[in-house]
């Protein structure tokens, strides 16, 4: 062949070597490129998390223990939702939350009580599908009070934050974990998310077609950064616990918002 030494030839003791090593070097490409395909993603709900101690990570203590977010525990729970009987009753509390749901414009059905292993499950739980024009991707199953207060913010501060950053209105909320019967990671205590009282939020989509996703920014997306920070600070006002990337490795791809009741009134917002 022109312009192609005799020793590359095929069939010569060179060829050969060079013929395996490119067809080592294909493979190895192939392999890689399923590997990319398998890591997930947080806008298709499946990022790659560990759920156990993080590799390479020191395991945390206290708070920095919470599991985190597990799409394949919480948004593709394997549960079949049965909706309220008509036979069930509900307190005056939990139909008060009902109204200030309605009055919110959340989308919301009834389900009925879930009991899971003992210590987890909801009296009495509702699952969001919208908040006014805002769909909840996937729609999460939450107690009626956390649902009010994540609507609440969503309403007063996350479409007023994004609308100053970026003259647009917001169309998604994704979320990673709403109830998950789970304990926190080496302290056995039961996880709000086993109560159904917290929420994972992993990425905003707007209306004009920008997705934010919740991690912590580079050095240069100010915008980003800025509504963020809005957020989250202004999250501390509707939820006791506020955690989200910059907190520790477990957090640094969501948003984690509960309303568990504390001491003193104390709130965790980091």
């Amino acid at each position: 062949m022109a312009g192609t030494p005799r020793s590359a030839m095929p069939g010569t003791p060179y060829g050969r070597r060079l013929g395996r090593f490119l067809a080592a070097i294909a493979a190895l490409t192939a392999v890689a490129g399923v590997s990319a395909c398998n890591t997930g993603s947080v806008f298709d709900l499946q990022p790659a998390v560990d759920v156990g101690t993080t590799s390479g990570v020191q395991p945390g203590v206290g708070m920095q223990a919470l599991v985190p977010s597990n799409p394949y525990m919480t948004a593709a729970y394997p549960r079949f939702d049965r909706p309220l009987s008509p036979t069930d009753q509900l307190s005056p509390d939990e139909v008060d939350c009902r109204k200030e749901l309605k009055r919110l414009r959340v989308a919301y059905t009834d389900l009925a009580p879930i009991s899971d292993g003992g210590q987890c499950g909801i009296a009495h739980p509702v699952k969001v599908s919208a908040i006014g024009n805002i769909e909840m991707k996937p729609a999460a199953t939450l107690t009626c009070a956390m649902a009010a207060s994540f609507a609440s913010w969503t309403r007063n501060e996350l479409t007023s934050a994004a609308r100053w950053r970026y003259f647009s209105g917001v169309k998604s909320i994704r979320q990673g974990s709403s109830y998950s019967c789970r304990k926190i990671r080496g302290e056995g205590v039961l996880s709000e998310h086993g109560k159904g009282n917290a929420l994972d939020v992993m990425a905003i989509e707007l209306n004009n077609g920008k997705v934010i996703d919740v991690r912590k920014p580079g050095l240069f997306a100010f915008r980003e950064r800025g509504l963020l920070n809005t957020v989250r600070a202004d999250g501390c006002s509707y939820f006791t616990t506020v955690l989200g990337p910059g907190y520790n490795y477990d957090h640094r791809n969501h948003f984690h918002f509960d309303i568990k009741s504390r001491k003193s009134g104390y709130r965790a917002c980091r």
